[in-house]
């Protein structure tokens, strides 16, 4: 079945079209102004719109996308609607202008009618496909929008992390100028500290031999106190029995002599523990002398007992010889012919006792 009822007219020629587009154009229509400024603002808008997008900075998060693709699908909204009114208006002017009409048959309706069908369909799947990819970006803006934060966030932190890197270079190698090589190292100091652990240790032992020594020099010496004050009380019964007696002496400073050397004496024999002096003839005097080891314990007494002779040339204080006793063992002849030589007695007394005492 046609759409045309009436039969189709023959035209002879275009004159009267062309005429009437003249006429047409001639008008000045309103309706034809505000199409054409329609039509100029739409252009313009959408070109506008596309130059802002080329030239603007792509924003990253999810809702300024959302709000770009809008645009951009309002934009091809309008580009289609232009575009099917455009090619309507070229395919009416082609038919108007054209000499014979195209024929329109029942079949041509129905074939098209067919397309359009499918078209819809197609139309109709897309769209729903459409309205499920907004839905899922819809649902997955949140976690993305999640995700880039976290993302920003940790790439924030690698650059500050990456600064401190470089802070932290920048420290070592400063370090590193003011403290040239041979620098400490780790191992180095940790075997330093165990040797000083070490020496700590021999360091507290040697504390407490020293403080067990101070304490018997104390000992001795209060033990020689007492001692003193003992002598200074005979030295006063015997000051009294001479008094008693009326014996005079011939210069006073004897008394003062023999109570130093009584004194000194005492002492000597407290501080060195000396056990006995005598005198076997006038050029030789024999020294008694007991050492105390330094493990010694209060219950067990492990004296050893050490004997020097001291040999004198006669008539004088000039020492000839000395003999050690009881340091078997330990080679002395260097150390006395040495002292003998510098005629160096108590040196040679303290020496022998400290190397009694190391030997012990």
């Amino acid at each position: 079945m046609s759409i045309f009822t009436e039969p189709q007219l023959k035209f002879s020629s275009t004159e009267p079209a062309k005429q009437l587009q003249s006429t047409f154009d001639a008008a000045h229509l309103r309706i034809r102004d505000v199409q054409a400024r329609f039509n100029s603002r739409t252009l313009e808008t959408g070109e506008d719109a596309m130059e802002r997008r080329g030239s603007s900075s792509m924003s990253s998060t999810p809702e300024a996308l959302a709000a770009e693709v809008s645009d951009y699908m309002s934009f091809m909204h309008r580009l289609k609607f232009q575009y099917l009114e455009n090619n309507a208006k070229d395919k009416y002017v082609k038919t108007i202008v054209n000499d014979e009409a195209p024929m329109v048959t029942a079949d041509t309706n129905a074939t098209l009618q067919a397309a359009n069908l499918v078209k819809k369909a197609n139309l109709k799947a897309a769209k729903s496909r459409l309205a499920q990819r907004h839905t899922d970006i819809r649902n997955l803006a949140p976690h993305v929008e999640r995700d880039y934060l976290k993302a920003k966030g940790l790439a924030d932190e690698a650059v500050a992390l990456a600064q401190s890197i470089l802070d932290a270079r920048l420290t070592i190698t400063r370090l590193r100028q003011a403290h040239p090589s041979p620098r400490l190292t780790i191992p180095v100091a940790e075997e330093q500290l165990s040797s000083q652990v070490v020496d700590m240790q021999m360091l507290e032992d040697e504390s407490q031999r020293v403080n067990e020594k101070i304490a018997r020099v104390k000992g001795a010496i209060k033990e020689g106190t007492v001692e003193i004050d003992r002598l200074r009380s005979e030295k006063a019964e015997l000051e009294k029995k001479v008094a008693t007696h009326k014996v005079e002496a011939d210069d006073g400073r004897a008394v003062d002599l023999c109570d130093w050397y009584t004194s000194s004496l005492a002492i000597h024999r407290s501080l060195l523990n000396m056990q006995s002096s005598r005198s076997i003839s006038e050029n030789e005097l024999v020294l008694s002398y007991a050492i105390d080891p330094p493990n010694r314990s209060a219950k067990t007494k492990n004296e050893r007992v050490v004997v020097i002779v001291l040999l004198f040339l006669p008539n004088t204080r000039q020492l000839a010889d000395a003999r050690i006793e009881g340091l078997e063992g330990v080679d002395m002849t260097n150390v006395v012919d040495s002292y003998v030589q510098a005629n160096d007695v108590p040196g040679l007394i303290w020496h022998v006792l400290l190397r009694a005492r190391q030997v012990f």
